[in-house]
């Protein structure tokens, strides 16, 4: 198996079979366009409390400082898309964490798509990575071609909308690589409009300090009271810029069951979170990315919620 095409070919097949949305290539070289973007980003500190993404600001740009030898970012789209959503008079969870982590789910694909390079190819060196390392995973998902970048700063692709996690592999086999596709979101600004604490202050920028997805998963510290009457009813994460894209009317159904929510996930009503215990939270959460935000990071939001 020494044909460039083939084994491209054979890798996008796999990515298929193992349930990826899709599978994107790219060069493995610096992000020249990323970078003065980056930087203008981290100098008027968008990226609030989240000190991390100052760090390693060249590995973040050149995936060969990341992974030594690397030739190709293989990049991979799973749809999380779920089949039903939670009652009306609820606080309201990001649709990402209704099943299992995500990290373990996509590790574990990975893993599967690298061991079958490996298997198929021969002596392939690579590192997995699910958004836990300083790799720009929309740029790459952007570069592969798999969708452009949104107003809201997310991914978005014509055929399935926004609603899927991005990973990648970084290897070092040279590979054929797809080229960009086209931006689509014309002169629509229906994330601007709707974004209910103004975090995108122009369009394709997001003030990460004001993102509600920041104040209630990443922030440590008690949410600014600035924020007050202005979270939308979102304890954890928040979807409002992708529920009003019009790309995502063509959001399809996941087919992941471990992406399936806990049975009494989706009836938790308004005043059973306000009285949930630390032993339920257990329960419904147990592997779920909702403990990142820890029980008493989640009463805080329900508690800001409703102050």
């Amino acid at each position: 198996m020494d044909n460039k095409s083939n084994r491209t070919k054979l890798i996008k097949k796999e990515a298929k079979r193992l349930g990826f949305l899709s599978c994107g290539i790219s060069k493995a070289a610096f992000l020249e366009e990323e970078a003065p973007r980056l930087e203008k980003w981290l100098n008027h500190s968008m990226n609030g409390k989240m000190q991390y993404m100052e760090n390693h600001f060249d590995k973040r740009l050149d995936p060969t400082k990341l992974v030594e030898g690397s030739k190709s970012v293989i990049s991979l789209l799973l749809n999380y898309f779920p089949s039903e959503v939670q009652k009306f008079d609820s606080f309201k969870l990001s649709k990402y964490a209704y099943g299992t982590d995500y990290h373990f789910v996509i590790k574990d694909k990975l893993k599967s798509l690298l061991n079958f390079i490996q298997d198929e190819i021969g002596e392939v060196h690579g590192r997995a990575f699910v958004d836990s390392a300083p790799v720009l995973d929309k740029a790459w998902a952007a570069k592969s071609g798999l969708g452009w970048i949104g107003k809201h700063s997310n991914l978005l692709t014509q055929q399935v909308g926004s609603f899927y996690f991005i990973a990648e592999l970084i290897i070092d086999l040279d590979l054929e690589y797809d080229s960009v596709t086209t931006d689509h979101c014309g002169t629509c600004t229906a994330c601007i409009d709707a974004c209910p604490t103004q975090a995108i202050t122009e369009p394709y920028v997001v003030d990460g300090s004001k993102c509600i997805s920041y104040l209630t998963i990443e922030l440590k510290e008690n949410i600014p009271s600035e924020f007050k009457g202005k979270m939308d009813d979102w304890m954890f994460g928040c979807d409002v810029c992708q529920d009003v894209c019009p790309w995502n009317r063509f959001s399809k159904i996941h087919n992941e069951p471990l992406f399936n929510p806990h049975p009494e996930l989706l009836s938790i009503t308004k005043k059973d979170w306000e009285e949930i215990t630390e032993a339920t939270f257990k329960k419904v959460f147990k592997k779920s990315a909702v403990k990142r935000t820890k029980f008493e990071g989640l009463k805080r939001n329900i508690k800001f919620l409703n102050s």
